[in-house]
């Protein structure tokens, strides 16, 4: 049988390479202590019965209402998928797997290619995939994860069972792309979709890109090179009461206010050209919490605001969620992992609304007349403590799961990872 070979889909066609090619498609303190029980304090006889009992202190993750991932942490793993030239892993890779371990996983699409960890895994970990698709707005970083895909496939024994496709595409158009790839594919569905929101450490360590707060390089942060609209735009142009909403709602800085009027000056001066222009000035603003550790979060926090600018990431994060679970099969599954508070509460209330939650919940704890919790069916599936259901899916994370200790040890960039899995009825 002819061997099938990676396409580049990019808009609006498809390139075929000739028959030699490599077979693959390519598209475009503990908190404070209980008070001891020999503590006494004037008042009352009960105030002080009530102060020498002994309290517990919760845990710092039980006061992040955070769930812990229960999967015993994979070294092998680890480094198996790991990229050691540049330093990458795929976050969460154990937790990943075990979200669609347990599905006939006959077709997969990542959106979210990066270098392409997640999918080599999944890719050599279900055997029964029949098509796979990989999807990212970004060439440099999609041309780099075809390539991998593209040596994996060589050494695969599948030969032609397993279909593989690369997209330069956005995650909003998986519609299109999906359209594409088979036109009965909608119809029919995929079994599973993957969503790894974070930044790769490509687009991180290029100063280029201006993304990183501890390298000089131009304001640029665009995801897509290809768009027109840059930080730096944004910083000298726009007016002062959008650069302040920004900062605001998309930093969640609470100095916002003193940082805006700071802007609009420099721009009435020399304006702010390049990362280290606009880094200098948050350390200034930054003087008065003294220290290195506090104008670094507060920097941290106005080049997320700018990128999540830049790139419309929020309305286009709820609009993909929409459009992949249009996309999904009956069963199907779609994991995402986020990475700020921003993010994961689009992702929580847009699963929520996908499975129809009935209006007026405000999720603080009672289920509603229209959802019920339900245990864990599956014992092979220990990662999903609690269910919610609706009429249209399962959310299978009440809570979102957080990386284990252990692999926040060693990938300090996995540390505000949360991941949430939706299961479509």
């Amino acid at each position: 049988m002819a061997t099938r070979r990676l396409f580049a889909l990019r808009p609006a066609r498809l390139l075929s390479l000739p028959p030699s090619a490599p077979r693959c498609r390519q598209g475009p303190a503990q908190h404070c202590r209980g008070l001891a029980a020999s503590t006494l304090i004037k008042g009352s006889k009960k105030k002080q019965k009530e102060a020498s009992k002994p309290t517990t202190s919760p845990s710092p993750d039980r006061l992040k209402k955070r769930t812990r991932s229960g999967a015993k942490f994979d070294r092998g793993l680890y480094r198996r998928y790991a990229d050691p030239a540049r330093g990458h892993v795929p976050v969460m890779l154990g937790e990943v797997l075990d979200a669609f371990g347990t599905l006939h996983l006959r077709s997969f699409v990542d959106c979210t290619l990066g270098v392409a960890g997640h999918s080599a895994a999944i890719i050599e970990a279900h055997r029964e995939l029949e098509l796979y698709v990989g999807m990212d707005v970004d060439p440099a970083v999609h041309d780099e994860a075809r390539a991998r895909i593209e040596r994996l496939l060589a050494e695969d024994s599948r030969g032609s069972s397993l279909e593989a496709y690369t997209h330069v595409r956005n995650f909003k158009y998986i519609k299109s792309v999906l359209g594409g790839v088979d036109e009965n594919l909608l119809d029919v569905g995929v079994n599973g979709i993957l969503m790894d929101l974070g930044m790769s450490s490509m687009q991180v360590d290029d100063s280029g890109r201006g993304f990183s707060v501890l390298s000089d390089g131009p304001l640029d942060m665009r995801m897509n090179p290809q768009a027109s609209l840059t930080a730096e735009d944004i910083l000298n142009s726009w007016p002062e009461s959008e650069v302040g909403k920004i900062l605001r709602d998309y930093g969640e800085e609470s100095n916002w206010h003193f940082l805006q009027k700071q802007i609009v000056k420099a721009r009435a001066s020399v304006g702010l050209h390049s990362t280290s222009d606009l880094v200098d000035l948050v350390r200034r603003a930054s003087g008065r919490s003294g220290g290195r550790e506090g104008w670094i979060k507060t920097a941290t926090r106005v080049f997320q605001a700018l990128r999540i600018a830049v790139n419309d990431e929020l309305k286009t994060l709820e609009d993909a969620l929409y459009a992949c679970f249009d996309c999904l099969s009956s069963g199907g599954r779609l994991v995402v992992i986020s990475f700020h508070s921003l993010e994961d509460r689009i992702v929580k209330q847009t699963f929520l609304d996908m499975i129809e939650k009935p209006k007026g919940d405000d999720d603080k704890g009672e289920i509603s007349s229209g959802l019920s919790l339900l245990a864990t069916e599956s014992e092979a599936e220990t990662w999903s403590k609690n269910r919610v259901q609706g009429r249209q899916g399962i959310v299978l994370t009440k809570r979102p799961i957080t990386p284990t200790k252990e692999e926040e040890k060693l990938n300090r960039r996995c540390r505000s990872a949360k991941l949430r899995v939706l299961q479509k009825i």
